[in-house]
């Protein structure tokens, strides 16, 4: 079945690419200025709310158009009679353009010029009984009618976003409005207290949370943009500086966000566990029943919404397993595949030109298959790019057929293996101190979750004492790991709470060379690539919505999911595990003291704490992983 699945996507690689020498921004902008016409009207739906919608549409009054929507919590702009708009339609490709297509933008509910009140994460409603009982999927299937009254339509509606517009996607396909056929969640916001923008294992993503909310949603929205009345500028070019003199995230984030200023923040704060508020905003739970096509994209190097593609993709797979439901996860950084020629981010490099083959070769087709009845030139199914190995494989499920089940194991001296550690295993130790946490890169630098230190180099953490380093053997073949990465760990502590980050690692030779044409400086030899790196917050080890603490120095165990790779550690290289307790400020500080809310610590509750990590044959700490042949 990989055969087959590989052969179509090769064939794919082999058609004619749309792809055509880049326009000029200022060419592209006169061509959308000459061949279409702007209409701003406000779309009532079911409960009398009006939704301001831009739509833009072909001077050619002889033929009718797909359509294309777009639905946003940041803005449609430019508002008015302009028609300044640089690009149209997903990833911004000249092709839309060309091709002629009706394209929408719209505020969603309560935003910019949108009425109604905004609702983050909407909840979706199973049943619509009243027509107050609205949510995305109602708003969208309500505007898809009045599009379909009022424009020259060919009746085959697609919709697409990346990030929180992801959502809306991903949510208005649930609309299952028959004329909606085409749907692309992009980087979709999925559950965002379980993985995605807001919490990640249980731990707060600080630096991310925090500078997005000085700024978004503070209060009502009458023009697009930062709100001018909440103004917000960090003292200190130093983000790991900065938000540690801020100390505990409740108190010290009122020097920048008054209470009633941001709802939002207020309800992070007052909602630190999974309970029925974050539940309710679990998008992967109502994926059934869905009626269109189904693109999901996701990057292997995203900051914000990693796990939403594999969780869209998975649930839709799971509860509507009819749906024509294709997955593309390629080497990018968040929303990456729409810029660029996505054949860098921070410190490593490749050759395979990977955004303009997803724009050009995957999303372009894939639409005008479904809204043109252009020629079906992507498979159904899981295309993902072999980090590590430059191609690209597909495959008719995820995690691949022929994946096999195995565990990297923890061993002493810093050993690490597939073979299970022996009786004579104890455990390795260290000081973990909140007042000095391991940073999450090497530099200084001032917005604290850097795109980048997804790929970063680890030299710097594995030269600390509070890090723990494990590595195999040089390799003597490639080795392939594919699928969902799963943490096993034994672990104590001499507090009553603690966070446990693993890392998982590919370390080059010290004689690598450096990547061809670079002029960054940047010394391949003994790079230390993350791969895949996650927290998990010890005091949710039995129940995300009930936490409890850890036994000061009781060995307990520890079983969490980071989100799949798809990557080759070639011959030569090293297989690397490290292991820590802090992240920062990508991850808020433990105090490593059981308090109710970490977010309300006091400073006596942050203490130094010993870690203990152990590998025997009676607590065998292990990565459990998947290999392919």
């Amino acid at each position: 079945m990989r055969r087959l699945f590989t052969t179509c996507f090769a064939a794919l690689l082999a058609v004619p690419a749309f792809a055509q020498p880049q326009m000029e921004a200022a060419a592209l902008a006169a061509r959308i200025r000459q061949n279409y016409r702007k209409l701003e009207v406000r779309i009532p739906v079911r409960d009398g709310v009006k939704l301001f919608t831009s739509i833009y549409v072909p001077r050619d009054t002889t033929k009718r158009y797909p359509v294309l929507m777009s639905r946003t919590p940041y803005s449609v702009a430019p508002y008015g009679d302009t028609l300044s708009r640089a690009s149209m339609g997903p990833s911004g490709n000249p092709k839309w353009v060309d091709d002629g297509y009706i394209f929408v933008y719209q505020d969603a509910r309560g935003r910019n010029f949108s009425e109604g009140d905004f609702r983050e994460m909407t909840p979706i409603l199973e049943k619509h009984e009243k027509p107050t009982d609205v949510d995305e999927g109602t708003d969208t299937y309500d505007t898809i009618e009045w599009l379909l009254k009022n424009l020259p339509t060919n009746g085959r509606m697609g919709i697409y976003g990346t990030s929180w517009p992801g959502f809306y996607a991903s949510a208005s396909c649930l609309s299952r409005h028959p004329a909606l056929v085409a749907c692309s969640p992009q980087a979709p916001m999925t559950d965002i207290w379980m993985g995605d923008d807001d919490f990640h294992g249980g731990a707060f993503l600080l630096a991310h949370n925090f500078g997005f909310y000085t700024g978004f949603g503070r209060g009502p929205r009458t023009e697009p943009g930062p709100d001018k009345r909440y103004p917000f500028t960090r003292e200190s070019s130093d983000a790991y500086q900065f938000y540690l003199d801020m100390g505990s995230v409740g108190p010290g984030s009122r020097k920048y966000i008054t209470p009633g200023t941001s709802e939002w923040w207020e309800d992070i704060l007052a909602h630190p566990t999974y309970d029925a508020f974050w539940q309710a905003r679990d998008v992967r739970r109502h994926l059934r029943d869905v009626k269109a096509a189904v693109l999901t994209v996701g990057g292997f190097y995203d900051t914000e919404d990693l796990h939403g593609p594999w969780w869209v993709y998975g649930s839709i797979a799971r509860l509507s397993p009819s749906t024509d439901n294709t997955l593309i996860v390629g080497p990018w950084s968040h929303g990456g595949w729409s810029r660029g020629d996505g054949t860098v981010l921070g410190n490593l490099r490749w050759n395979y030109k990977t955004g303009p083959f997803y724009r050009d070769s995957v999303e372009y087709p894939w639409f005008a298959h479904h809204l043109k009845g252009a020629p079906k030139l992507v498979a159904t199914g899981v295309h993902v790019f072999r980090t590590g190995g430059e191609t690209w494989d597909t495959y008719s499920t995820w995690p691949a057929p022929a994946a096999k089940k195995t565990a990297l194991y923890l061993h002493p001296n810093g050993k690490l293996s597939f073979s299970a550690p022996g009786a004579n295993g104890a455990f390795d130790q260290y000081v973990s101190d909140p007042a000095k946490p391991v940073p999450v890169v090497g530099r200084i630098e001032p917005h604290g979750m850097p795109r980048d230190y997804i790929t970063d180099d680890q030299r710097f953490a594995a030269r600390r004492p509070d890090v723990l380093v494990y590595q195999t053997d040089v390799l003597t073949e490639d080795v392939t790991l594919s699928g969902p990465v799963n943490p096993v760990l034994h672990v104590s502590t001499t507090g009553s709470d603690a966070d446990f980050i693993v890392k998982l690692i590919d370390v080059f030779p010290n004689n690598a060379p450096n990547w061809a044409g670079d002029q960054s400086g940047f010394i391949v030899g003994g790079y230390q690539q993350l791969v895949r790196g996650e927290p998990f917050r010890a005091r949710y080890r039995r129940s995300f919505e009930k936490p409890v603490a850890m036994v000061p120095n009781q060995a307990d165990s520890i079983r969490f999911e980071m989100p799949s790779i798809h990557h080759t550690f070639k011959k030569g290289h090293r297989i690397m595990v490290q292991v820590q307790s802090t992240w920062f400020p990508h991850i808020e500080r433990n105090p490593q003291t059981f308090v109710p809310s970490i977010f309300f610590a006091k400073p006596s509750d942050y203490k130094t704490a010993t870690m203990r990590v152990y590998h025997s044959a009676a607590k065998p700490t292990r990565l459990e992983v998947m290999t392919l042949p």
